[in-house]
């Protein structure tokens, strides 16, 4: 119970109390006071404290419900980006394979309409060069490129390697124009050690090193006659031996040979065999002059100012019509060689201002068609149009399917009746609209 102190403060106190009997047996009560306020207020303090530690109990409850629901919305909210992402990634995936789509697709355009290599170009002179390319170069006919400096008879070769099931393997060019006479053997067929004076180290000569690839030979007219037989052996029986060595050896070579003069001509002056001639020239292609395919000077000069100007790191200028007038009324004796080499000396000289082409008066001006007076009436063959070539293309076409009973590749297939590869005729096919057994 509680009771007043001596200092005026409560307290609190104990009260023990016992029934006892006294000397004479009378009961009486006999009793003690305990201050016991110090234990009241521990009593206290816990009760508070275990008050305190319920409300704080409470509050946290509280704060995680709260955070529970927080969690639980961010949860939801990430489920829902994820599954947005997912949807995401499905479209990206989708836009990525219909890319890849156009890409192929424009890979295959940019291949059927122009990546003839390093041949730019689109005049009917040229398109014919082109097919031609198309129909040789799948097979292992030799093919002599003839044509003038300048037209890039190489860039026909590489093209035609390029094309070829030989693609893989090297394409070793030889300049035959360039070689001395007395190194020719040495360098078509290689030496051994000590074969002649300076033949430190056996050495493989050209046609080794096109084994199995292509070997280009330009300039072949300047074959020495007295080599001539030897270089007939390899392309006949494919052996030959090195300069100083008696073991023989086998190759397995496609020649594709470029001349700038008249073989014949060359024959019959005795200074190339014919036997030799005639090997060399199972598929003859001849690369017309520039002044036989004026309409691709424009695309030719756009094209040279570009790789110019990258190249040299040069201000790009502008081609104007005139440009292309005066460009498209010189000769070209040159051909593509000399309109490089102006192009480029007229861009260095621009620095990204008008360009000026320094252009030799040409001994066989280009007279227009229209302006030209013919002394005799010569009768010009039919020129088709670009509507009447898919047409005839288009019926061809047809007729190697009709043949082939629909089948596009294989033995006896449309592929090999056209003389093509099958990926090519399957790509024509589709562009043109006709079905085909795949």
């Amino acid at each position: 119970m509680q009771q007043r102190g001596q200092n005026g403060k409560s307290v609190w106190v104990l009260e023990n109390a016992t029934l006892i009997e006294n000397k004479t047996g009378v009961p009486v009560i006999e009793g003690s006071l305990v201050d016991i306020t110090q234990r009241k207020q521990s009593e206290e303090d816990l009760r508070q404290a275990h008050e305190d530690l319920r409300r704080a109990h409470e509050d946290l409850e509280a704060r995680v419900r709260e955070r529970t629901a927080e969690l639980a919305k961010a949860n939801e909210a990430l489920r829902a980006e994820i599954a947005e992402n997912a949807r995401a990634a499905k479209e990206i995936e989708r836009l990525r394979s219909q890319l890849e789509l156009e890409r192929d697709y424009l890979r295959e355009e940019v291949k059927e309409s122009q990546a003839f290599g390093e041949i730019i170009g689109s005049s009917p002179a040229l398109r014919q060069v082109l097919s031609q390319i198309e129909l040789v170069a799948p097979t292992e006919a030799s093919v002599l490129i003839l044509g003038e400096s300048g037209v890039g008879k190489e860039a026909v070769a590489r093209a035609i390697h390029e094309r070829s099931p030989r693609s893989q393997q090297p394409l070793v060019k030889v300049n035959c124009g360039s070689i001395p006479r007395e190194l020719f053997e040495s360098e078509f067929f290689g030496h051994v050690k000590g074969a002649f004076t300076g033949a430190l180290r056996d050495r493989a000569g050209r046609f080794e090193l096109a084994h199995r690839g292509t070997l280009f030979l330009d300039e072949v007219s300047e074959i020495p006659l007295e080599l001539q037989s030897k270089l007939l052996r390899v392309l006949q029986e494919g052996e030959f031996e090195r300069v100083g060595d008696e073991s023989t050896r086998r190759v397995n070579v496609r020649v594709i040979a470029a001349t700038n003069r008249d073989l014949q001509n060359e024959v019959e002056a005795g200074r190339f065999r014919l036997d030799l001639f005639h090997r060399l020239a199972v598929f003859p292609l001849r690369v017309p002059p520039l002044r036989e395919r004026r309409e691709d000077i424009p695309i030719l000069a756009a094209h040279f100012v570009q790789q110019i100007c990258s190249r040299s790191n040069l201000p790009r200028p502008r081609l104007r019509q005139r440009d292309m007038e005066i460009l498209q009324q010189y000769d070209w004796p040159g051909n593509v060689r000399e309109l490089q080499n102006v192009i480029e000396r007229a861009v260095i000289l621009a620095r990204g201002g008008a360009l000026h082409f320094d252009l030799p008066v040409s001994s066989r001006a280009y007279v227009p068609e229209q302006a030209a007076q013919p002394e005799a009436p010569v009768q010009k063959q039919q020129v088709l149009t670009e509507e009447e070539l898919r047409a005839q293309e288009y019926e061809n076409l047809h007729r190697a399917l009709e043949q082939t009973g629909g089948r596009i590749s294989g033995p006896g297939g449309a592929a090999e009746l056209l003389g093509i590869h099958p990926n090519t005729l399957a790509y024509r096919l589709k562009k043109l609209g006709i079905r085909y057994k795949p």
